[in-house]
């Protein structure tokens, strides 16, 4: 036995699309802000504070926190795929902490598409699939605008052939 056939995450037989990697942006864009807030609060606090090494240590805190996103998202968005066999929609990600998620398409009710405003500007959507069990309802973000409306068609249509959901 191979060890792709051993591998959880690596059905056989399975071929996993990456997400958009404009989803980098996105989450990117996401963070700024909460980043930008921080540090405004971080140089106010060292100027007004007249222990200046307060100051220092929240900019300090602030700065390694934007490395360590500016270094985790990319991966994180890289590690996400996803495939959709005749029966179920696959949702892969993660690095050190790896998750495959199975939808089975018989059991959708039904299937979402949204965007907001950064992710418009980046002409990337996400696809919410709803099922019978809350426990199994999943999100696929970060795809292209036009092939998230052709996937949702194509997940209805493969619901609707298993004849158990929408």
């Amino acid at each position: 036995m191979s060890s792709s056939q051993l591998d959880p995450f690596a059905p056989t037989g399975v071929q996993f699309r990456p997400v958009s990697l404009e989803l980098i942006k996105v989450r990117l864009a996401a963070v700024a802000f909460f980043l930008l807030c921080s540090a405004a609060v971080a140089i106010i606090l060292f100027f007004l504070l007249p222990q200046k090494w307060i100051g220092l240590l929240v900019i300090a805190t602030v700065v390694a926190i934007a490395l360590w996103l500016l270094w985790l998202i990319p991966r994180q968005v890289r590690a996400m795929g996803w495939a959709v066999t005749g029966t179920d929609l696959q949702i892969r990600k993660g690095i050190m902490f790896k998750s495959l998620t199975v939808v089975p398409l018989g059991r959708l009710q039904y299937v979402d598409v949204e965007e907001g405003p950064i992710a418009r500007h980046f002409a990337i959507a996400q696809v919410k699939l709803h099922t019978a069990s809350a426990t199994t309802d999943a999100q696929l973000p970060g795809i292209p605008r036009e092939q998230a409306a052709q996937l949702r068609e194509q997940i209805a249509d493969l619901a609707e052939s298993n004849l158990e959901g929408i």
